[in-house]
């Protein structure tokens, strides 16, 4: 097969904090109800499981001021089910994001033990991470930005954090089993209960812009704290990157893993959910998503990888089972860990991507997008008929290069990640 690539660069929205020190100590400072703890106060500070852009540094500043605050803080990891539902598994999901005891200068506290705070209005039981209940006080740290399950006034951000990140497995498995349709709402109740009774003082929200780059930190008060999140989740869905056409024959995702989206590939991009009981997007339309590789700080968790048609064997090899299935189970969203089609090498696997197409289909016309990733859309690879179809009044882009799609012992020879 002859297809003629070109490589694109699209613009975003490029706002960002330029002193992370200077923002964090400001947001700390402005918030009454931590800076009227008494001297001594022990203070958890939670971390999750995703790949924050900026996040040691963020956490430090934050340990940093507390300290000079003469309080006692602590980390404690606050992530549900993930790093196999165990207290070590957890802390060493948080050493892989250069989160540690060394890096941050205080304890990280990790446990799976919770507390049943009390029940929700709906009769849903709300837990607890113990260590960080039996603090002096809470900071809810966490990016707040589009569900990869579903749509609402919260959606992944402080909210959930405090639901499923410091409810832990057990938490994050009441709220889960509701389906999925039910998240926003049980999110928002047992958030609304937890931070009612508990020492949650305040959250940090961050928001990141289309390059993966800290956009906005930003404190949220206890008193007005889902309004807040609210406004906080518009501005992150402004800052949203995208492809640049909604319709395609053929999407090439390099590389999925945890550290682009905690669904490995962000649902919000291919147009893809896969719940039971959930409708399917109608606003962005591929036919067929073949993905090449699962990225090595991932370390085998390949949820998401049901929402392929085709993979290599190569991926299908790097699988841990026992992750992959826990996350699956959690959520109860079974069908995003099923095995698409694999094929030794990825140019026999794009060859059944295309196949599957149809025989009416012209190859040397579809439209066929290779992306690094869901998480960086800036740089892509573009074919002739799918570029002709972009609307440059709503994209904003530019030519880069034109090359061709060729394969060097079945491999893809031209890469984006290597650039990236």
């Amino acid at each position: 097969m002859s297809l003629q690539l070109y490589e694109i660069e699209q613009t975003f929205k490029g706002e960002k904090v330029t002193d992370i020190k200077e923002t964090v100590w400001a947001e700390l400072q402005a918030n009454k109800q931590l800076n009227t703890l008494p001297e001594q106060a022990e203070i958890a500070i939670t971390a999750g499981s995703r790949g924050i852009e900026n996040i040691v540094l963020i956490l430090k500043e934050i340990v940093l001021y507390l300290k000079d605050k003469n309080y006692k803080p602590f980390i404690v990891p606050s992530m549900g089910s993930h790093g196999g539902a165990t207290a070590e598994g957890q802390v060493e999901v948080l050493h892989h994001l250069g989160i540690t005891e060394i890096s941050m200068g205080v304890p990280i506290r990790s446990s799976m033990e919770v507390l049943h705070l009390g029940t929700t209005p709906d009769d849903l039981p709300v837990y607890m991470d113990k260590n960080a209940y039996e603090a002096d006080g809470i900071i809810v740290i966490n990016r707040v930005k589009a569900h990869t399950a579903f749509h609402g006034k919260v959606e992944s951000g402080l909210s959930k954090m405090v639901t499923i990140g410091l409810g832990k497995q057990k938490g994050a498995s009441f709220v889960h089993t509701q389906g999925a349709n039910n998240m926003e709402h049980n999110i928002m109740e047992v958030s609304k209960y937890a931070i009612a009774h508990s020492p949650i003082c305040m959250g940090l929200a961050i928001i990141e812009n289309g390059y993966d780059q800290t956009a906005v930190i930003k404190g949220v008060t206890v008193k007005d704290w889902h309004k807040q999140e609210e406004a906080l989740l518009k501005q992150s869905k402004d800052f949203m990157p995208s492809l640049p056409l909604s319709d395609l024959d053929v999407l090439v995702v390099e590389e999925m893993g945890k550290n682009y989206s905690g669904t490995g590939m962000d649902p919000n991009i291919i147009g893809r959910m896969r719940i039971e009981g959930v409708e399917e997007p109608t606003d962005i339309n591929i036919a067929r998503i073949l993905v090449l590789d699962l990225s090595e700080p991932s370390h085998g968790n390949a949820q998401g990888i049901g929402l392929a048609d085709f993979t290599t064997e190569n991926f299908i090899n790097k699988i841990d089972r026992k992750p992959t299935y826990m996350n699956a189970i959690t959520s109860t969203f079974l069908r995003r860990v099923m095995f698409p089609m694999h094929y030794a090498t990825e140019e026999e696997a794009l060859e059944a991507a295309i196949t599957s197409l149809g025989p009416e289909v012209n190859r040397d016309e579809i439209d066929l997008i290779q992306v690094p990733n869901t998480l960086h859309l800036s740089r892509l690879y573009i074919s002739e008929s799918a570029l002709n179809k972009i609307n440059k009044e709503k994209v904003d882009f530019k030519i880069i290069r034109k090359l061709e799609l060729q394969f060097e012992n079945g491999e893809f020879s031209n890469r984006l990640l290597a650039a990236h």
